[in-house]
């Protein structure tokens, strides 16, 4: 009875014991699939629009009096920007929403990298460093602060059904960040359209404010589909069609708000000022409606913020070193030279328009603005006059009547 019992004693602790297979593990995994979406995404968008813009670039060098979209190169670049934003869509359904937001400064990083690759003019090594030494600098830290992001982000997952929405949407908290949302919002687009603030700051609040309503319906739609997808069908909730028109008013406000800051402010102050703001008010609203921070400990909310600082500091270093735009007005207007062809004619205009700073970031080049615009001077007469006592003037004014 003694072998018996220490017999079966032994087989029990030499026995597999199955290990218990733990949450954290399937929420790391969807954070990383996450990550990698977006990452993926905007490096396709990146490239995407600047081979339309290079496109645009090519047409005006080449004389090509062909609409630019009747060329392939413009079209590849669409379809690129399609796919680069479904896969910035689907990463929402995957992690949560304060991990995926930041994640923009990739987009940066790549049209900075872009913009020194296309770069057509020969350097001088020491130029070269000189001149991009911000870019490099900033690419280090964006790239830095990338994978403390994607390291200490929030690890908070729950499935995207119509239930969970809507408790989210009536939820106290969420109501009350709400409320300050729309004062915000109602005061600044007063000061805005009133008292004409044009301040860049000014501008990109409302579209961060617009585009923290953008971010939080857009995981809510991409959550709801793959969870249909899977096999629980949510498209028979109200919640869902709810969100689809909030998320498509809301970014279609957000574009316009973009458009009228491009025509004031050069396009790399509002890509550095934008992603800040944007990023800052996303991650607030991420927080609030869907508590992706809940149950996090101090030292990641830590080094989650270190990652977004110095994220943002390699942004700015980045966007800093882009060369701004001259804004000069011409005393001679291009159009109404006689011989002089209009770009803007046969539907071949360039995009962006050179009065305006919006461009599509990295392929911006403002060299030749410099020579083409340069100011008319008033020849200078000399005239001599028959009274030798009175001095001749420095030029003659030349009056033409209306008829000649």
């Amino acid at each position: 009875m003694e072998q018996a019992s220490s017999l079966r004693l032994q087989r029990l602790a030499t026995a597999a014991v199955p290990l218990p297979v733990h949450e954290d593990s399937f929420s790391y995994k969807e954070n990383l699939i996450g990550a990698l979406l977006a990452i993926f995404g905007h490096l396709i968008i990146s490239i995407a629009l600047n081979l339309q813009k290079y496109s645009h670039i090519r047409l005006v060098g080449c004389k090509d009096n062909r609409a630019y979209f009747k060329t392939k190169t413009w079209w590849c670049g669409l379809f690129l920007l399609l796919l680069g934003e479904l896969g910035v869509f689907s990463a929402y359904a995957f992690a949560p929403l304060s991990l995926i937001v930041p994640l923009g400064a990739v987009s940066v990083i790549a049209s900075a990298i872009i913009g020194i690759i296309f770069i057509k003019e020969k350097w001088k090594p020491k130029d070269f460093l000189r001149r991009y030494i911000l870019s490099f600098v900033g690419c280090g830290l964006a790239i830095v602060g990338t994978y403390l992001l994607i390291t200490f982000g929030p690890n908070s997952h729950e499935t995207m059904t119509g239930e969970n929405i809507t408790r989210h949407l009536v939820s106290w908290p969420f109501l009350l960040y709400m409320l300050v949302e729309i004062i915000l919002f109602c005061l600044l687009l007063y000061f805005y359209k009133e008292r004409k603030a044009n301040y860049i700051v000014v501008i990109l609040l409302l579209v961060a404010l617009l585009g923290s309503m953008t971010v939080i319906t857009v995981k809510a739609v991409a959550g709801m589909l793959v969870v249909s997808i899977q096999g629980n069908l949510q498209l028979g909730y109200p919640i869902f069609y709810i969100m689809v028109v909030c998320m498509v008013a809301t970014a279609a406000f957000q574009a316009t708000f973009l458009t009228q800051a491009s025509q004031l402010y050069d396009a790399s102050q509002i890509a550095s000022v934008g992603y800040i703001l944007s990023t800052t008010i996303a991650i607030t609203a991420g927080a609030t409606f869907y508590l992706d921070f809940t149950g996090e400990d101090v030292l990641h909310i830590c080094m989650f913020a270190l990652g977004c600082l110095i994220a943002f500091l390699g942004v700015f270093l980045i966007t800093r070193n882009k060369r701004k735009s001259i804004l000069f007005e011409p005393y001679i207007s291009m159009d109404t030279m006689p011989g002089m062809q209009n770009l803007h004619d046969n539907g071949t205009a360039v995009q962006p328009d050179l009065k305006t700073s919006f461009s599509y970031g990295a392929l911006e080049n403002n060299d030749a603005i410099a020579e083409i615009y340069t100011p008319a001077t008033l020849p200078i007469v000399q005239e001599e006059h028959g009274s030798k006592g009175t001095s001749a003037p420095p030029y003659r004014v030349m009056e033409h009547s209306k008829r000649e």
